[in-house]
């Protein structure tokens, strides 16, 4: 017997909001699909990148061209001077490129001279540090700044910007939660005449005699589970479809017996 018209209506609802479930789900699969794509191109452009020998710090011509997406991770090398002004401390509960870090501690930021006057901060190391004892940090970073140009390799970097929910800085302690360098030199005084390099430097060597700060080479610790990701969402919308179709017999079944 041909189902009543309440009946087909539901029916029509119901298999409106399976379908659109089921859309929603593959969509989701197949993104993630392709983030998984573009995270492998990602993790090949930075193995790359990491692999490469130090070339030299880009000119101050070129500074205002240089992107995240072109020049993160390339490994450099250029002399410069720690210059004689406070240094800042960037909180971390660990690393996503530095396999021998572990939190917590802070990152030590400092200010450098470049030859033609330009400042470039410096992350200079890891410092382990779980009460952020700023006397302690103090003893750690002075000896660094000797006032004598110093030959540096490590990674071009950019800075973060603070979210809605990034804690403000601890003035007293100098310590930031995110690596806001535009920030830092305001607040601490160390944009030169001569200008602030948009991005800073992941140092990679020299290791101080005391190992502290602690820098370090790094590596690519990217997550990649983007393809569990998206097993999941195909097989939730296989789920989906298998309860419609048995929700859907059930309901021919009815219609017949009513029938």
């Amino acid at each position: 017997m041909t189902a009543s018209p309440a009946r087909r209506r539901g029916i029509a609802g119901m298999s409106l909001i399976a379908l659109s479930i089921v859309a929603v789900l593959l969509s989701l699969g197949v993104w993630q699909l392709q983030r998984r794509t573009a995270k492998h191109a990602l993790i090949a452009a930075l193995t790359e990148r990491l692999a490469q020998a130090p070339v030299a710090l880009p000119p101050v011509a070129q500074w205002p061209s240089l992107t995240p997406a072109a020049d993160e991770f390339r490994r450099v090398g250029f002399t410069a001077t720690y210059a004689q002004q406070p240094d800042a401390m960037v909180y971390s509960s660990g690393s996503a490129v530095r396999g021998d870090i572990s939190g917590p501690g802070t990152w030590a930021f400092l200010p450098a001279r470049l030859p033609g006057g330009e400042t470039v901060v410096v992350n200079a190391g890891f410092v382990p540090n779980t009460m952020q004892d700023r006397a302690y940090e103090d003893r750690v970073v002075t000896p660094l700044v000797t006032g004598q140009p110093v030959t540096l390799t490590g990674y071009l970097r950019f800075p973060e910007g603070a979210g809605a929910l990034t804690p403000d800085p601890d003035a007293a302690k100098r310590l930031w939660f995110t690596r806001d360098v535009a920030a830092m030199a305001e607040r601490l005084g160390w944009a030169a005449d001569a200008g602030l390099a948009p991005f800073y430097i992941d140092l990679e060597k020299p290791v101080p005699p005391n190992g502290l700060p602690k820098p370090g080479p790094l590596g690519v610790h990217l997550r990649d589970q983007h393809m569990q990701y998206a097993i999941t969402w195909f097989g939730l919308a296989l789920a989906v479809t298998v309860a419609f179709g048995v929700w859907l017999w059930g309901q021919r079944r009815a219609a017949a017996a009513v029938g």
